[in-house]
């Protein structure tokens, strides 16, 4: 079903093994059509609708974009770590953060694989690869193969979904659902 809904959009058998391929590329464990897995953290739209501000909801939970250059941590580059403003997963360190000119915040890495979930994109007519949490599901940006070594990966990820905790604050992951 998956395949005829992607040959459908894009027209061709053809996209559809290059798009597999390229998000096979990020993740060997992808299969292109395997059913959605289980989130292990749900949250009730209404509730996050009241605790993040409009534009981190229209990003996580609607599959939106932030204007370049315009989220609060773009050119931040201080030690910490990088959570999920949703269900507060620990996802990238500031230790793979680099400037990549893009206009959003820019990772050659994340903290553990299993810490997201990469799966084919093709909104708006390109072909690329998602970044969700894989805890609670909420979208995160996406990742591309033009970044720096090791990983030549780019993980182009919006500011509205992120929350930063400093080093000196790391430990307190969990404690607070209120950023």
């Amino acid at each position: 079903m998956f395949r005829n809904i992607l040959r459908g959009v894009l027209g061709t058998t053809r996209h559809l093994v290059l798009l597999t391929n390229s998000v096979k590329k990020f993740n060997p464990h992808i299969s292109s059509g395997s059913a959605i897995s289980r989130m292990a953290k749900q949250f009730d739209k209404a509730e996050l609708k009241k605790r993040l501000t409009p534009i981190q909801y229209q990003v996580t939970q609607e599959k939106g974009t932030e204007r370049p250059f315009s989220g609060c941590f773009n050119k931040i580059y201080e030690a910490g770590i990088y959570i999920c403003i949703v269900c507060e997963e620990p996802l990238f360190s500031s230790e793979t953060k680099y400037d990549s000119g893009c206009g959003w915040p820019a990772f050659n890495d994340v903290l553990d694989q299993g810490k997201v979930k990469l799966s084919p994109d093709t909104s708006g007519g390109r072909i690329r690869t998602e970044v969700t949490c894989a805890q609670c599901g909420s979208h995160l940006g996406h990742v591309f193969g033009d970044g720096p070594p090791p990983t030549r990966k780019r993980f182009c990820i919006n500011s509205a979904s992120l929350h930063f905790l400093p080093k000196d604050e790391e430990d307190k992951v969990g404690d607070s659902k209120d950023f």
